[in-house]
């Protein structure tokens, strides 16, 4: 880890960081968002509470597997080989309308564009920051909104353009785990996404990509990481992921190789276990930020349902199945979590765990009153686990003049919107 650039992790004002180098207090309005959740977090967090069902009018092309599409061809009369040919357009060949599928009969285009929708999610903005980080905003079919996030680690050589990519990407609209610091939760949980509009985020990155950079003939995805730590809390929209980062990883989709595909969680116990039995190795990054129960849960309500006493061994028990280190993400919040004792504690966490650490300065997020600690104090905190031969990096806000903090370019667009109905009423 060590060498990347500075990326901020999912939670402070800017969520999403790199994956690592593997094998290829709060106001009355927080507490008043933490108590409207209380229920859900003192029972067993296993789903999120939904606010919004959403069935869409069509199903999305890019939900479908390539079992669920045979299926469903075979049930039309048509053979099961269209299936690979329909999804070689869709991922490989990026088509963007059916009639440019030109090797399938117009009959069948023709179905197929009465049965699913080919993209659930359209660009709205595409957010250009000084520094090479670019946030999309895209649109769903139900009007709403959602943020992925393009972070560029420029490499020496090969220009900005052809450097490595990470995306993050979102799973739910809103969040339901009323962290104190973050963004994303502030107007709650609205609904979990499908697996093809988890899908959508990445393929809409392609198209962009694809625009900017020409693609090398054998390369399915414009980018090289996937970090699943944008809106939402993943973990709280488990099977409608699991399908999503199958489809991505197989080789009828975009082919990517799961070992570059790293899930965060706020910490729930019972589906990091399931995580862990998962067949495909995913790597797993933990949005810890505080190294005590009395500090984290001040800030993340999910610790009185899962303390550090049932995350923790949960933790150690996925990086010993998988064979690979797992990244804690700590936020420094001035006189919040980042005094010595925090710094000692996290120390002893990490090192029990093997873990590497992602230290992340607080970013102002408007509506909430943390502030980030002194750039000595920030040191001071990462020099006590460098000490104890911790791998640890101490990273910097990306995207900040594109409003790429957790939810808040979804948020102030909403506004922006509101304020036109009223202004036009």
């Amino acid at each position: 880890m060590p060498g990347l650039p500075a990326e901020p992790a999912r939670g402070s004002s800017w969520f999403c960081h790199e994956l690592p180098p593997g094998p290829r207090g709060g106001d009355d309005a927080n507490n008043s968002r933490k108590e409207s959740h209380s229920a859900q977090l003192n029972a067993p967090l296993t789903a999120p509470s939904r606010t919004v069902k959403f069935a869409p009018a069509k199903p999305p092309l890019t939900g479908e597997t390539l079992e669920s599409l045979t299926s469903r061809l075979k049930a039309q009369g048509e053979p099961a080989f269209r299936a690979k040919q329909i999804l070689e357009w869709l991922y490989k060949k990026r088509a963007r309308s059916w009639d440019a599928m030109t090797n399938l009969p117009k009959g069948l285009r023709a179905w197929l564009g009465e049965t699913f929708s080919l993209m659930p999610a359209s660009l709205v903005l595409n957010r250009h920051s000084a520094d090479v980080t670019d946030k999309l905003l895209l649109e769903l079919e139900d009007a709403s909104l959602i943020e992925t996030v393009i972070i560029r680690a420029p490499q020496e050589g090969v220009g900005v353009d052809r450097s490595r990519k990470t995306i993050c990407i979102s799973t739910q609209v809103g969040c339901a785990m009323a962290c104190s610091f973050c963004a994303s939760g502030l107007a709650g949980l609205k609904r979990d996404l499908s697996a093809g509009e988890i899908v959508a985020q990445l393929l809409q990155v392609c198209y962009c990509e694809d625009e900017r950079t020409p693609r090398a003939k054998a390369e399915l995805a414009s980018f090289d990481n996937i970090v699943v730590m944008g809106m939402g809390e993943p973990l709280a929209n488990y099977d409608a992921l699991m399908t999503a980062l199958g489809i991505v990883n197989a080789d009828w989709g975009l082919g990517f190789g799961a070992r570059r595909i790293t899930i965060s969680t706020s910490g729930l116990v019972p589906k990091i276990h399931q995580l862990a039995g998962e067949p495909l190795g995913f790597r797993l990054a933990i949005s810890l930020h505080g190294a005590t129960d009395e500090v984290r849960s001040r800030i993340m309500p999910v610790n009185k349902a899962y303390p550090l006493a049932k995350l923790l061994p949960a933790v150690r028990a996925f990086g010993e199945r998988h064979g690979r280190m797992v990244t804690l993400e700590f936020i420094l919040i001035e006189d919040v979590n980042d005094s010595p004792g925090q710094a000692s504690k996290l120390r002893d966490i990490a090192g029990d765990l093997h873990a590497h650490v992602n230290l992340i300065p607080y970013n102002t997020v408007d509506g909430l009153p943390w502030k980030r600690p002194s750039p000595e104090r920030q040191e001071a905190f990462a020099d006590v686990l460098r000490q104890a031969g911790i791998s640890v990096t101490l990273r910097r806000e990306k995207g900040h003049d594109i409003a790429a903090a957790c939810g808040q370019l979804r948020l102030k667009t909403e506004k922006e919107r509101e304020k036109t109905v009223v202004d036009s009423s």
